[in-house]
């Protein structure tokens, strides 16, 4: 029962996250297969739940097994992006039974109403392979041959559901390009998923964390149809994640490895006397990814003055628009850098404008894509300024230096002088420009309320007091900073104090989120409030953070039980909610009261004093 719910739930989810993607219905083959040899057909829908699926006839190819149906969903957030992606893929094995062309015709399947279908296409069929000719002729001889060679990913018969699922059958693999690089040099990471079974169902439920780096992901939709060989064996591989890395610090940085759940199928073989028929059944594995390390290096020192971050290699080009210049009207100083490298991360370098223009922030443009393992493209940065005087200017010459790690240099680029005709123009020096320039206050005039008076400092009460209150003031402040001290030394109880204020902003996120009517950062919010304050308060460390601690300490710090299932009850009601937002109704601001609500309670719950052991 619990099985078909989590199908169900899945199923719901599936569907309204591809109502809002892009939907396609592909096929993916092979171009060239062997006469005799067997081979892979997947027809990947993505972003839609299909039925009724009808796979093509294939004149001089024999059906072995399908279609088999498979299902992913994957969701991301990336520099604070949320995105998301479905699939289902239907997999036919075939075996080529004679040289020459395959017309593979069109598939078809049903999409909310409508039918959709893939484009007709040709595999080229080549002689037989010279070590595949010699097969075993008795059905015991076939079947000690694949005893012999273990699991095939192309094969049924050797993926039968006595044998255990083992490490070298499936397992996520990170890969990086580079084992070493310097500090904002590109890294490109592969997360793969090698499988010899096929997958029908692939759920994360903990992603690589890349804690020092800055993320760039190249969009990509994962797909079980690649074949590689791995330590001297085939598997179907699908990438799973693909991403830019620009590292941020030197040193020794890790790649966490990340757990998914997942279902492959393997088969039940009968033996009649039609020969072996074959009944796919599922199995639900958990499957952790390994770490990657990366050596981040340090730029060389000295780092020259001018140097402002830019990794890669870049050329730089510069420009002024309107011409002419006249006083009084804006004016753009563009600066455009082209190139390989950080480009989204290079910081605005500094122009040396005239004192009389009136200079404003720079704007920046990117146009960058994330392919090739670099960023690529160029960023231009805008100057805008008016000119505040006529004549003749200068923006003296400069250079752009960066950082090449193919020569391992810093290198610059000459920035030439810019000259500055300005015309005489209508209009009135801008009080932006007043303001920043001026630097001689007006002198103030008339009665300055002088006194004539003569008294004597000793005898003004006022002049002991100004000793005497400011150390106390001292006093008070070094008692009070001295009990700050203690406290702040005691981490526990430092977290229990702030708990409810940490909440409350964060509170506010969720409160904003609702506003902007997200669910799904606004559940991610307040779910991420409930679990800190929790977190904080009990003093739980993030690590040993579950349901089962925070109700055994909610009952040691003196929480009845009504409030303890109040309490788990919300949580679950958040990550129902995080992962079907669709689902949890419409109106978020009961659960935030709830929220706010349970939070104030929790408050004013005095604790238990500790009995002594």
């Amino acid at each position: 029962m619990l099985r078909i719910r989590s199908i169900a739930l899945f199923a719901v989810i599936t569907a309204v996250l591809a109502a809002r993607a892009a939907v396609s219905f592909t096929v993916q083959a092979p171009r060239q297969v062997n006469e005799g040899s067997k081979f892979n057909i997947t027809f990947v829908l993505k972003n839609a739940e299909g039925s009724g699926f009808v796979a093509p006839d294939i004149p001089g190819a024999t059906k072995i097994y399908g279609p088999a149906l498979s299902t992913s969903y994957s969701q991301s957030w990336v520099n604070g992006k949320s995105s998301s992606s479905s699939s289902q893929e239907y997999t036919m094995i075939y075996k080529a039974t004679r040289q020459g062309r395959l017309n593979v015709g069109a598939a078809s399947v049903d999409v909310a109403g409508r039918r959709m279908t893939t484009k007709p296409f040709t595999i080229d069929v080549l002689p037989p392979d010279r070590a595949a000719a010699s097969q075993p002729r008795s059905l015991q001889e076939d079947q000690r041959q694949h005893e012999r060679r273990g699991v095939q990913y192309d094969d049924p018969i050797t993926q039968s559901a006595d044998k255990a699922v083992t490490g070298n059958d499936i397992f996520v693999r990170i890969e990086m390009s580079k084992p070493r690089v310097y500090e904002q040099q590109a890294v490109v990471c592969t997360i793969k998923l090698y499988t010899k079974y096929q997958v029908s169902q692939f759920i994360p439920t903990l992603q690589p964390s890349f804690d020092g780096f800055l993320i760039e992901d190249i969009p990509m939709q994962p797909s079980l149809n690649n074949v590689e060989t791995h330590n001297g064996q085939q598997y179907m591989v699908a990438v799973l994640k693909k991403c830019i890395l620009y590292p941020q610090q030197s040193g020794k940085l890790t790649i966490t490895s990340g757990n998914y759940d997942v279902n492959v199928v393997q088969y039940e073989n009968y033996r009649t006397i039609f020969g072996t028929l074959s009944q796919p059944v599922e199995k639900k594995l958990v499957v952790k990814s390994n770490t990657a390390t990366v050596n981040i290096l340090p730029l060389p020192e000295p780092k020259p003055a001018d140097f402002n971050g830019a990794v890669g290699r870049f050329t730089v080009a510069t420009s002024i628009h309107p011409t002419p210049l006249k006083t009084y009207q804006a004016a753009t100083y563009s600066y455009v850098i082209t190139g390989t490298g950080n480009l989204k991360y290079i910081k605005a370098p500094d122009i040396a404008f005239p004192k009389q223009m009136d200079v404003y922030d720079p704007k920046t443009n990117l146009k960058v894509n994330p392919g090739g393992g670099d960023m690529s493209g160029s960023v231009q940065i805008d100057y805008p300024f008016i000119p505040q005087f006529a004549g003749e200017f200068t923006i003296p010459a400069s250079q752009f230096t960066f950082f090449n790690p193919e020569t391992e240099k810093y290198e610059s680029v000459p920035i030439p002088e810019q000259p500055l005709q300005v015309a005489k123009g209508e209009g009135a020096p801008s009080n932006h420009y007043r303001l920043q320039n001026m630097d001689i206050r007006h002198l103030r005039q008339g009665d300055l309320g002088l006194s004539r008076t003569r008294t004597f400092l000793l005898d003004q009460w006022g002049y002991w007091m100004g000793f005497i209150v400011p150390a106390l003031l001292m006093a008070v402040l070094l008692i009070y900073y001295r009990k700050q001290l203690r406290e702040r030394a005691d981490v526990r109880l430092m977290r229990t104090k702030r708990a409810s204020k940490v909440a409350q902003r964060r509170l506010k996120q969720a409160r904003a989120s609702m506003g902007r009517g997200d669910r799904t950062a606004f559940y991610a919010d307040l779910l991420s409030a409930m679990w800190g304050y929790l977190s904080d308060k009990l003093s739980i460390p993030v690590s040993e953070l579950d349901k089962e601690n925070i109700q055994a300490e909610l009952a040691k710090y003196g929480v009845d039980d009504q409030l303890q299932q109040a309490t788990l009850a919300l949580l679950d009601k958040c990550e129902f909610a995080q992962y079907a937002p669709e689902l949890a109704g419409s109106d978020m601001a009961p659960v935030l009261d709830e929220a706010a609500t349970l939070i104030d309670r929790l408050e004013n719950v005095k604790r238990t004093k500790t009995q002594p052991a």
